[in-house]
């Protein structure tokens, strides 16, 4: 893994359509409206997608943290960004201020961890686990 700067940074947008809804993801008695885990999803792509320049061959990162509030409804049809920075790396875990938005109001703030893993070293401990 190359060195990873403080500040660096990632988005990450996806249209909402119905199978990011809380009514067809979660509950049919929800609103018709973003669902919070897909919200998170946005956030955490949005996170990878600002380290992903500094792997080496074979290498990615896994969430293993997430903590968010999600302050507005999104409907269907409207574009969610995420963005993501680099606040702090700790050898391999990497810590990150994450926010969502639709169009200029902020859906969505938190914070993110991920840790980079060799892909290899990863397959073998789940082929071990699961054969």
């Amino acid at each position: 893994m190359q060195s990873i700067p403080i500040g660096a940074t990632g988005s990450f947008s996806l249209v909402v359509m119905p199978d990011h809804l809380a009514s067809r993801f979660k509950d049919v008695t929800l609103p018709p409206v973003l669902a919070t885990p897909v919200m998170i999803m946005v956030m955490e792509n949005a996170a990878l997608n600002a380290i992903k320049p500094y792997f080496d061959a074979g290498e990615s990162a896994l969430g293993t943290r997430v903590d968010v509030r999600h302050l507005a409804a999104t409907p269907p049809g409207r574009r969610v960004t995420g963005e993501a920075t680099v606040t702090n790396v700790n050898g391999r875990r990497i810590e990150f201020s994450i926010r969502a938005t639709e169009g200029n109001e902020e859906i969505g703030t938190g914070t993110h961890e991920r840790v980079v893993v060799q892909l290899s070293k990863l397959a073998e401990r789940m082929k071990a686990k699961f054969g």
